[in-house]
């Protein structure tokens, strides 16, 4: 499947991911699904919610630097706004500081299907590579197409 995305969404993702280095950023992609493609329409920046309270409920130690979550009140208010509009949430996305812009298992684990997974490698601060993953049936990522619209 193919990723349509202009490149003021590029910019946005971006930005959000060098304002909040060394932590991971992440946002939501909103769009709509054609045959065999999904268009963004809006990149919506979100706040890291990963805290010690989601670190207990997972038994997870690490932190925001290695770490993202989008609290689930901000995924429902979006939904509702975007189904008002008649988009979807296509996808998510979210930085990787000094580590490159592919899937780590904690990824792959709690991603769902439907969604595309934009990662943006931030090496010293400066955003850099930036890819798009998809899980197959088994539950593996694969690379995106991201395409550049105007």
């Amino acid at each position: 499947m193919n990723l349509k995305l202009n490149t003021n969404h590029l910019e946005i993702i971006k930005n959000h991911a060098q304002k909040t280095y060394p932590e991971e950023c992440c946002g939501l992609i909103l769009g709509c699904l054609g045959s065999g493609c999904k268009t963004v329409i809006e990149v919506i920046s979100t706040e890291n919610a990963w805290n010690a309270e989601a670190a207990n409920f997972t038994a997870e130690t690490q932190s925001t630097k290695r770490r993202y979550a989008i609290a689930p009140q901000i995924m429902l208010q979006i939904q509702k706004e975007a189904r008002n509009r008649n988009l979807n949430i296509i996808g998510i996305y979210h930085s990787h500081p000094d580590y490159p812009a592919i899937p780590s298992e904690w990824d792959r684990i709690y991603a769902w299907t439907e969604y595309s997974y934009v990662i943006v490698s931030v090496q010293n601060g400066q955003a850099g590579e930036l890819q798009s993953w998809c899980l197959d049936d088994n539950h593996q990522f694969q690379s995106e197409t991201i395409e550049l619209i105007n």
